[in-house]
This record gives structure tokens, C-alpha cells and sequence, in this order.
């Protein structure tokens, strides 16, 4: 039986689809650059000894970028392809006695490969994939097979071309060395590889959407492939270890929705013992099963079975609120990039993902923007787990064409498609400050854009509201958000200390651009200021760049200025009688962006109980 997956570890790649063994393929693996794009013309897909390195000619620890010091090789390049070898056997793999005496698959899998990734196993080609920070797989069975004591040979090739604006990047650097708010780069594989048996038929995904007041979740179930006779899915709730709910459904299809009524919703009093936040965050232990028919014996026989969890909880707008479980919630939000001086957008382990939430929260924030990125699941599970919202964005293009929208939509789409079932993500943000859309108030094209990722967002996940385009230039948004970098608490107080909310959204122009462009219609959105702040202080000289080269949206001399600064600027926004909430410009310094309330390791520039007294205003 797998593990309680409310209480796991949080090393496994996929926190919400748990089986009872995993094979991590992380560590050593060797590389070649292929800055002449000569592999594939020249065989390198085929190469198959492993002691010849005269082409793969370095190794690299993954999952970090070659670009960073803990890939083991610290090139910031560029390099637009890599290639990665390394071996695998089958008897390597945990649960491999299943695919020889029970016909299970082993699927290889990639949580992340920036940008463009084919790959090859014993010189045949699996697949390949675009989009630098979704999943994918691949059924490789029939290949380990083949002499499953013989040791195969793995290949993956990828291009991550700097040069290319229309691919999405986010905050990597199209110019060789980082300027402005850009930084290094993150090539090739950078989040888990790992192998996983399987049975014929089994669970691939499970997005769960709880209907609080309706007292029910609803399930959508996908299989790896169609059963070729009917099964039965059985789902078990359960809530620190009490039944919460069980429920039976037939599926002969691949995909299916079900709805699993949850009767003791309907009891007022204990809904509110039940339901998730970031103050109480209560998560469901889920188990699915797939069973089928029994073979002339007594009673039917387990296929697959996977652990997996949710919580119970709404997200939505109302009367100018942002609205958690139906009531309004102020968001005290901080805006973090998802980056590490020694592992870039790679986490260093594990154990990192955590610490980064432990830390957001013991600041006295309740939600966090990760920034420019589709952050790792395991970070999500620990906003799950210990509470914390989140807005889930994704990396941006920074030039507008018709092969720059199909990538940011499918790659968008997958995203949401992979997160869907996470409690902590409670908007959705597909486009930030107009990046690849930057003439959207004069073209009806680049408007037509950001109207249609938010309906397309909205009709694969109408359970949380939308952000068309954070900061300014909105077309259709649930939230009216606003990025100002005013340097006083006067200013921001002037902006935003009137209840007159559609003249502000008129005449405010944030960096030269309407808040709403014409057509957004105001339904009522509350209004958020989700990018402030940005005050640069250097206690210790940053690692990585020199301090000279620091910046920051203004500058503090010393730790007073730093924190008197931050309580002006602070307080304005709690005093606003119209704002929501907001988010604080920035968790950590950032290469040159020395605008932190920590610096580039973690540690914080004032002690932490006095940013917790300012952050909170109490």
C-alpha cells in the first residue's frame, strides 16, 4: 500500500499520485555540448559505451543546470544544446519482478527539460517534448526488456536557445550575462528524472476539485490507456485518519469524471474543521484504487492503487474581497523568483522547498507569487501541507507572434493541468506586465491574446479566479492588480488611500501604462498591489556580483533606514481602505537585484520577529 500522502517525505517528484516505489535517475550523468547542432548528423543519439568519452566528454550532476556549480560544471555559456547520457538497467528498477511476472510497464519520466527535449534509449527515439517546465513520459518496456541484465543506454537531447524571445523564458537572460532583472540561465534537464512500474492499467492523473458547499469533491480520473474490459475505481477520504467518504464508480474509458459526496459538509459547525487555509491547513488523505473483475475467483483484484490528497477549500472574489472558503482574506503575499546562487532555478534538494515556505511564513506572509516560473510540485506540497497560498504564473515570451502564442498556450495549459489539484493555488496568472504582449493596448491581436489564455485558463479551471495580465494593461481579470514602485508611504498612501477605485484605475499610469485597457468591464474586482516595494540593502557583499552592480527600486544606507523604509511603505498598505492585499517585492536577493528581505542565502537583513512586526502590521 503506498505511503499517507499527507505525511510524506516531500522527495517524491509527483507529491499528489504516490505509488509504493519510485526509481530516482538523479546524480551522475555525462555531457556534451553541441554549440555546431552536429550530434544528431552525427550519430551521438546511438552512442552506446558508456567508457568512450570522447564526445560526451563531461559530467554533470543533475537535476541542475550546467550552468550552475552544483551541476558539478558552473558554464554559464551559452550553450543552445546539450546532450546527456547515462545508463539503466532494468533490474535497477524498483518493482522490476512485476514486469516480468505480472506484464508491468515502466515509464520513464521528466519533470522539467528546458526547453526542447528528445530522447533516445538504446539509440531508438522515445519522443520528444517542448515546453521547458511541464512533465512528460514515456512507456520504455519494451526496450528494457530486451536482456534486462544488459545495461541500455539513455540519451537526451536539448535545446535551449537564448537568442529565441518568442520561447518562453521568464527571468533567464537572453544576452549572455545577466543585466536588469534578468538572470542566468537554466538549461536542459533541471527538475527530477525517475522511473516508475506500472500496471497495464493505471492512475496517470487525478485532479481534484472540492464543491465545499455542495458537500461533495469532484474527481477527474485519467488512465495511462483504455482498459480493454470495464474496471471499477474505488476513492477513500479520509481526515487525520477518519473516514471521510467512499465512493465506487465503473469506467471503461480512459478519462472520467465522478463526483464523491462528502455528507458531514453539510454540517455548518463542522465544515469549519475541515476546511483548508494557510491558518488551518487541513489536507485529505485520498487512496484510489482500480479493480477489476475477478478470474473465476472470490472478489475483485487490485490493479493499481495510489495515494494521493486534497484540500477542501474555495477560492473566488466578491464585494471588492478576495474570498478564501466564502469569506474575505486579506493576501499579505511576498514575491519570490525560485532562485539559488548555486543551483539557479534548480532547488538545491529537497529540503530546500521546504525551508523556502518555513521561511515565507515565519515572515508573517500568507501567500507567495513564485515568480516567472511553474515552481517544482514539491514546493507546492509543502504550501499544501504547512499553509500557504500561492499565484501560480509561468515563464513568459518576451516578443509577440503566432509561434509565440501556440507555446505559452500549450505550455500554460499544462501547467495548470499538472497543479490543478493543489489546495495552495488560488489565482492563476498566465502573463506578467505585458511581457510578449507589449503593444496590447493598440493591438487587437496581442489583446485578443490575453483575453483567450484567460478564457482558456478559466475553462480548464473554473474553480479559481484569473489574472490576465498582472500589474497593468488588463483586459479581463478577476483582479484588478497594479505593480507600483513608489519610493514613499506618502505616495502609495495618496494613490491608494481613496475609496474612489475606478478614478485611481483611470488616471494611476504605472510605468507609462493604463491599469485597465478599454473593454475590461469592472465587476466588482477587488484591487490588489502585487508588485511594491524593491528597496535595495546590502549588509554583506552579495557572492556573485559586485555590490556597485546592485540595484534595487530605491536604496537604504544601513539596517534602520532598511526598516524604516519598509515600515512607511508597509504601513501605507495596511492602511489603504481599498486594497486587498498585496505582495512585497522581494523574498531574496537575486544576482544584482539586491532588493531582498533576505539576501541570496536565506539570511534575513533585519531580524526576523521585526520584518514579521512590519510585514503584519501588528
Amino acid at each position: 500500500m503506498p505511503p499517507r500522502a499527507t505525511r510524506q517525505d516531500g522527495t517524491h517528484p509527483r507529491p499528489q499520485l504516490l505509488r509504493d516505489e519510485w526509481t530516482d535517475l538523479c546524480g551522475t550523468w555525462q555531457l556534451a555540448y553541441d554549440d555546431a547542432r552536429a550530434g544528431v548528423d552525427g550519430g551521438w543519439a546511438g552512442m552506446s559505451d558508456l567508457a568512450d568519452r570522447a564526445v560526451f566528454d563531461r559530467d554533470v550532476t543533475v537535476p541542475f543546470p550546467p550552468e550552475s556549480e552544483a551541476s558539478g560544471i558552473g558554464d554559464n555559456g551559452p550553450h543552445p544544446v546539450l546532450w546527456y547520457r547515462r545508463g539503466l538497467r532494468l533490474a535497477d528498477v524498483a518493482g522490476a519482478d512485476a514486469v516480468r511476472e505480472h506484464g508491468h510497464r515502466v515509464v520513464l519520466r521528466f519533470a522539467a527539460v528546458d526547453y526542447r527535449a528528445r530522447v533516445w534509449l538504446d539509440g531508438t527515439l522515445l519522443g520528444s517534448h517542448e515546453g521547458g517546465q511541464t512533465p512528460f513520459s514515456f512507456d520504455v518496456t519494451g526496450l528494457l526488456t530486451a536482456g534486462d541484465a544488459d545495461e541500455h543506454v539513455l540519451v537526451v537531447r536539448a535545446e535551449d536557445d537564448p537568442r529565441d524571445v518568442t520561447q518562453p523564458r521568464g527571468k533567464q537572460d537572453w544576452l549572455d550575462e545577466p543585466h536588469g532583472i534578468w538572470y542566468f540561465r537554466t538549461s536542459g534537464i533541471w527538475q527530477p528524472v525517475w522511473c516508475e512500474v506500472v500496471p497495464t492499467v493505471a492512475v496517470e492523473h487525478l485532479a481534484w476539485n472540492p464543491d465545499v458547499t455542495g458537500a461533495a469533491v469532484h474527481l477527474g480520473i485519467t488512465l495511462r490507456e483504455t482498459p480493454a474490459e470495464p474496471v471499477t475505481v474505488a476513492v477513500r477520504l479520509e481526515l487525520d485518519g477518519q473516514l471521510l467518504a467512499e465512493h465506487r464508480v465503473r469506467m471503461q474509458e480512459q478519462r472520467l469524471r465522478t463526483t464523491v459526496a462528502v455528507p458531514e459538509l453539510l454540517n455548518g459547525p463542522a465544515r469549519w474543521l475541515m476546511t483548508w487555509s494557510p491558518e488551518t491547513p487541513r489536507l485529505v488523505d485520498a487512496t484510489v484504487q482500480v479493480l477489476a473483475d475477478p478470474d473465476g475467483g472470490d472478489g475483485e483484484r487490485v490493479v493499481d492503487e495510489v495515494a494521493s490528497y486534497l484540500g477542501l477549500r474555495t477560492a473566488g472574489v466578491g464585494g471588492r474581497a478576495f474570498l478564501l472558503n466564502g469569506l474575505p482574506y486579506y493576501v499579505r503575499s511576498v514575491l519570490a523568483q525560485g532562485y539559488w546562487p548555486e543551483s539557479h532555478l534548480a532547488a538545491p534538494d529537497a529540503g530546500a522547498l521546504r525551508r523556502e515556505v518555513e521561511l515565507i511564513k515565519e515572515l508573517g506572509f500568507n501567500a507567495v507569487r513564485v515568480h516567472q516560473k511553474v515552481e517544482d510540485p514539491r514546493f507546492l506540497y509543502w504550501a499544501d501541507r504547512l499553509g500557504l497560498l500561492v499565484w501560480g504564473e509561468t515563464a513568459n515570451a518576451f516578443a509577440f507572434s503566432p509561434e509565440a502564442v501556440r507555446r505559452l498556450t500549450t505550455e500554460w495549459l499544462d501547467a495548470v493541468h499538472r497543479d490543478i489539484s493543489h489546495p495552495c493555488i488560488v489565482t492563476w496568472v498566465p502573463m506578467n506586465e505585458s511581457w510578449g504582449v507589449h503593444d496590447v493596448a493598440t493591438d487587437p491581436a496581442q489583446q485578443a491574446y490575453t483575453v483567450a489564455l484567460a478564457a482558456l485558463t478559466r475553462a480548464a479551471d473554473p474553480s479559481r479566479p484569473v489574472v490576465s495580465n498582472d500589474g497593468w494593461e488588463h483586459t479581463d481579470s478577476d483582479l484588478w492588480t497594479v505593480h507600483d514602485y513608489a519610493d514613499t508611504g506618502a505616495v502609495l498612501a495618496e494613490r491608494y488611500g481613496s475609496v474612489e477605485l475606478r478614478t485611481m484605475l483611470e488616471d494611476f499610469w504605472p510605468q507609462g501604462r493604463r491599469v485597465l485597457l478599454p473593454g475590461a468591464v469592472d465587476r466588482g474586482q477587488p484591487l490588489m498591489l502585487t508588485e511594491f516595494g524593491g528597496v535595495r540593502y546590502t549588509p554583506r557583499p552579495p557572492d556573485e556580483v559586485p555590490v556597485e552592480r546592485t540595484w534595487g527600486y530605491s536604496t537604504a544606507e544601513d539596517a534602520e533606514d532598511f526598516a524604516r523604509r519598509l515600515e512607511d511603505l508597509l504601513s501605507a498598505v495596511h492602511g489603504s481602505p481599498v486594497l486587498a492585499g498585496f505582495c512585497y517585492t522581494q523574498l531574496t536577493d537575486t544576482l544584482q537585484e539586491a532588493n531582498g528581505l533576505l539576501d541570496e542565502h536565506r539570511r534575513p537583513k533585519l531580524p526576523v520577529e521585526r520584518l514579521r512586526r512590519i510585514i503584519t502590521g501588528r
